[in-house]
């Protein structure tokens, strides 16, 4: 495999590699600002060159071939497919369809153990909704496995796998392991916990709490009943706000993305459980070796494929119940009756593979950021810089021995113009994701937001934000890397 810490993927000839350079890659290389807008754009030159893509966006090229061997087996010509681990999941993704389309327009072919939603036209755009926001789909190991293109791990491997990672997750977050529970993707674990959370709480919107990343608003909003977005900055009395909306449950990310702000979550835990409101708490940036997430929170969620792995090629998700939350003997009785969608048993060894170096490594990448971010600062070209470091609600929930994480993002003086030529020198793997052991930069903005600018735009956060993922490379190299493209200007 190519070694990204001392030969990272920049030149504008590798746009579409897969990021790391492997076929389970989640991020792949957009190299120049043209390139985003590109791929944004759906250009048929950039979408052709693609080698990967972030699994929940398209289908992983392992799934897209499992899906042509299907439908030229079954003859489905022009019809979509989109594989599910098992029936009842499948099931899940047919009901979403079947409710916004016409009649007819899905079915459900079933292979071996696994469960293929097969839609007509009409119904293949809320499939594709579907497949994105929830993250429930197959993996590309998965896919692999059922091709014969790799192995399946022995039951008694992915089991021991399995108890390892919840060991590992139940220790940062100190809590029983028996309430960890593993998923298929950090956005499959928020839809498990929405799922519990209407069980209690039906047919009642969410409230999310500060500028979302853009599936945590999308997956409420879409699939389930309905999502309300506010922000401290921009509402005068959050209680009297929570009083009117009256949420099923609120979901807050500590910090936000991209821009790094972390909630008063201490005054809004409060004023939750004051009203009966349960707290989902996306942790996946803070990371629970950095913050106490959980002391707030009735339920975690996290990507796993995010920091946890840091390899980048593994797509999983995890969700914690609080023991201390009133609700906790439902959240059990609520996941003792739904299908939770497992990680797949090659997904499962893999990530307690990569993960064994989790603690150190978060710790190196927390110092390493921050020491990006404080050069970054003497630059005149920097405009403004976006990180937890200053954040007093972000040091209030630290552990002891918290760091503030592998995250940055940051303004240029120029604008636009400015950020464009910056991006297209920098001679760092650029793309989509986060946490990798190797640095990984993106305009998020324009990634996460092409089709709604002017409304991010609308809570102040500008465009042509770079957003820096830093990993663990020589830090005087990384500094002259990013010093070097600051030059170029």
């Amino acid at each position: 495999m190519r070694n990204l810490l001392k030969n990272p993927i920049w030149r504008s000839l590798e746009l579409g590699y897969s990021i790391p350079d492997n076929a389970h890659a989640v991020s792949v290389a957009l190299p120049t600002w043209e390139d985003v807008i590109n791929y944004e754009e759906k250009n048929p030159k950039c979408m052709e060159l693609l080698k990967s893509i972030y699994p929940r966006f398209g289908l992983n090229p392992l799934v897209k071939r499992l899906c042509e061997k299907v439908k030229k087996e079954s003859h489905l010509n022009d019809l979509s497919i989109w594989p599910y681990p098992n029936e009842r999941i499948a099931l899940k993704a047919k009901k979403y369809c079947d409710i916004n389309s016409s009649k007819g327009s899905t079915y459900i072919e079933r292979r071996h153990n696994l469960a293929f939603l097969i839609t007509r036209e009409s119904a293949s755009k809320y499939a594709r909704s579907f497949w994105q926001h929830t993250g429930l789909g197959i993996s590309s190991r998965a896919a692999a496995i059922e091709l014969g293109l790799e192995d399946c791990p022995s039951k008694s491997l992915a089991i021991e796998s399995c108890q390892r990672i919840k060991d590992r997750i139940s220790k940062f977050t100190k809590t029983n392991s028996n309430d960890v529970y593993l998923t298929s993707s950090g956005m499959s674990a928020l839809y498990t916990s929405l799922e519990i959370i209407y069980k209690l709480f039906p047919d009642r919107p969410t409230l999310q709490i500060g500028f979302p990343y853009v599936d945590v608003l999308k997956l409420p909003m879409n699939i389930f009943h309905g999502a309300k977005l506010i922000t401290e900055e921009n509402c005068k009395d959050i209680e009297l706000e929570m009083i009117k909306i009256n949420p099923a449950a609120l979901i807050i990310e500590l910090p936000s993305n991209p821009m790094l702000k972390c909630v008063n979550i201490k005054k809004i835990s409060e004023i939750a459980n004051k009203l009966n409101i349960p707290v989902i708490v996306d942790d996946t940036i803070g990371s629970n070796l950095n913050i106490n997430s959980l002391e707030h929170a009735d339920i975690v969620f996290t990507s796993l494929t995010k920091i946890f792995s840091g390899s980048g090629d593994i797509l999983a998700g995890s969700l914690v119940l609080n023991p201390k939350s009133r609700w906790i003997d439902q959240f059990r009785n609520a996941l003792n009756e739904i299908n939770l969608p497992m990680l797949s048993d090659g997904d499962m060894v893999s990530l307690e593979k990569a993960s064994r170096d989790v603690k150190k490594r978060v710790f190196e990448q927390n110092k390493a950021c921050l020491e990006l971010k404080k050069r970054l600062e003497t630059r005149k070209e920097i405009k403004n810089i976006f990180h937890p470091e200053n954040c007093p609600n972000f040091n209030s929930i630290l552990t002891s021995d918290g760091g503030y994480g592998c995250l940055l993002s940051f303004e240029l003086k120029g604008g636009l113009e400015q950020a464009k030529k910056f991006y297209d020198y920098l001679q760092i793997s650029k793309g989509p994701s986060l946490g990798t052991k190797f640095t990984l930069v993106c305009p998020y903005v324009l990634l996460a937001h092409y089709d709604e600018l002017d409304w991010v735009e609308s809570f102040n956060i500008p465009s042509h934000l770079i957003r820096v993922s830093v990993g663990l490379e020589d830090k005087d190299h990384l500094w002259r890397t990013f010093s070097e493209a600051l030059n170029n200007f």
